[in-house]
């Protein structure tokens, strides 16, 4: 069904997102965009009257029938002052009072009968001003509000008149697998070969490279082989172990705490990239579990051994052509080998993680099981997705951003974060997004579990700074070339390594 004003049906996946707010997490992108000089605010109301409401989606609230489905419906009282505010900080104006107010904002739910959307200009932010959004998860997934928010630039295409619903990918649950059986999702879980076949096939190029396709036309898809791999994905997302019990993990509260760092500069990631043949995404998630590891160190924890789970969003859409709106992503478990002290062998095996979970189909796998709840009553949605949030730790998510500076409302941006939902019990989102020559680390995490978030942001820089420090001392015939940590340990700093 095309998005064309008026009363929309919601899809299946976007419902099912709809449905997972609690008091404790709240589904809801929350990003800043903070601007060199104060802007002028008539201005941004300006472009944002002309450009974000361009899609019906920011005009539209939600509304339930009586046989409970979710429709998108046109707000007949929609006013843009009730969803383009202004706050202004009082005295300094410092990073940390920019974080309370933004974690404030993290645990206020949006106004139901509204659309499910919030833009805040903060000034006095540094002698400068902030605009602070908060969409709802149900909207659209990270990738699909990257590029809308982008269309809010001068630099960046306009946004379109009308924005387009994704067509959800077709699930068929057929031929179970005993081995699944022992879990609240049986009736989703079960029979995934198929339908995610059918998925991957309607998926296409869109996959970009986290799978092979049966729409490559250099290729004959073996239909066996694929359906030996899914059903053994399928088991390994039904029949996940919790990760290790840290001071991370457990029941949140309410309150949220935000941090976030000084930007990496991306061509020092590069550089190390090359150095030590390995991509940027390897190397900031080896970063991300050293930084961990140095968190929970401070915390007088127990590290040798400590695997920490994050669920990470696959993107399952094309970044071309039209921007639409809605959810098109899976979710894949990525173990961090937070018990590795030294960081060439972390990043090692972060890539040899990575590669294997590039080769399986758990991201097509969580789409479809997400699809198949959201078509369930909210009683069976709910046990489901509380199950899989035992399993994880932390939410993480990368985002690649514009790489030069943008301007919005006639000012130019300095800076770029955003911060992704946790759902169920996990108690910690870690974001990493780049913008302008810098790779920014973005943490909120829950209080009770993470009283004090700077301490686990500030852990990041150490750690890439080690990858560094590593890259300059290496010979040059060693450069790009396949490393022996554990020697490259001994020679270099000659120390023993920490068990794994």
């Amino acid at each position: 069904m095309a998005e064309s004003g008026g009363r929309v049906r919601m899809s299946s996946v976007d419902t099912a997102w709809l449905r997972m707010d609690r008091p404790s997490n709240l589904m809801m992108i929350v990003g800043i965009d903070v601007f060199e000089r104060p802007v002028e605010f008539e201005r941004l109301s300006a472009v944002i009257s002309e450009r974000l409401l361009a899609f019906d989606r920011f005009r539209q609230r939600v509304e339930f029938d009586a046989a409970g489905t979710a429709w998108w419906v046109d707000d007949d009282r929609f006013d843009l002052g009730v969803h383009l505010q202004r706050h202004r900080l009082e005295g300094a104006g410092t990073d940390a009072q920019l974080q309370a107010f933004v974690a404030e904002l993290a645990i206020t739910p949006l106004d139901a009968d509204r659309p499910l959307w919030q833009f805040h200009l903060v000034s006095n932010y540094r002698g400068t001003d902030a605009l602070v959004a908060r969409i709802h998860h149900c909207i659209a997934d990270g990738i699909a509000l990257v590029r809308v928010l982008l269309s809010l630039t001068d630099d960046a295409p306009a946004a379109p008149g009308r924005a387009r619903r994704d067509r959800s990918a077709p699930t068929d649950l057929e031929h179970g697998d005993a081995a699944l059986l022992s879990n609240p999702w049986r009736p989703f879980l079960r029979p995934l070969t198929k339908g995610a076949v059918r998925a991957i096939e309607a998926t296409g190029a869109a996959v970009s490279g986290s799978m092979r396709l049966a729409g490559d036309p250099e290729r004959l898809l073996d239909y066996a082989q694929v359906g030996q791999r899914v059903a053994g994905d399928a088991a390994r997302i039904a029949l996940m172990s919790a990760d290790t019990a840290t001071s991370l993990k457990g029941v949140p509260g309410v309150a949220k705490g935000i941090a976030w760092n000084e930007p990496l500069p991306l061509d020092d990631v590069k550089l190390v990239c090359r150095a030590l043949g390995a991509s940027v995404n390897d190397v900031l998630l080896s970063c991300v579990a050293g930084a961990l590891r140095g968190y929970l160190r401070g915390r007088g924890e127990d590290t040798a051994g400590c695997e920490i789970r994050a669920m990470v969003p696959v993107n399952l859409r094309s970044t071309d052509g039209p921007i639409r709106l809605g959810n098109r992503f899976g979710l894949v478990p990525l173990e961090l080998p937070v018990g590795i002290a030294n960081p060439i062998a972390r990043l090692q095996e972060v890539q040899r993680r990575m590669g294997d979970l590039k080769g399986g189909y758990q991201a097509v796998l969580a789409y479809t099981l997400l699809e198949a709840v959201g078509h369930a009553p909210k009683l069976v949605q709910d046990p489901i997705l509380q199950y899989l949030s035992t399993k994880a730790t932390a939410v993480m998510t990368n985002v690649p951003g514009p790489k030069t500076a943008l301007s919005l409302a006639g000012g130019r941006l300095s800076r770029m974060m955003f911060w992704v939902p946790q759902s169920g019990d996990i108690g910690l989102g870690v974001s990493i997004l780049s913008y302008a020559g810098g790779v920014q680390f973005g943490v909120i995490a829950d209080r009770r579990l993470c009283p004090d978030p700077q301490a686990l942001i500030d852990a990041f820089q150490p750690q890439f700074d080690a990858l560094m420090t590593v890259v300059a001392m290496l010979p040059p015939e060693m450069l790009g070339r396949p490393i022996d940590a554990l020697g490259l340990e001994r020679t270099l700093f000659d120390a023993p390594r920490e068990a794994a």
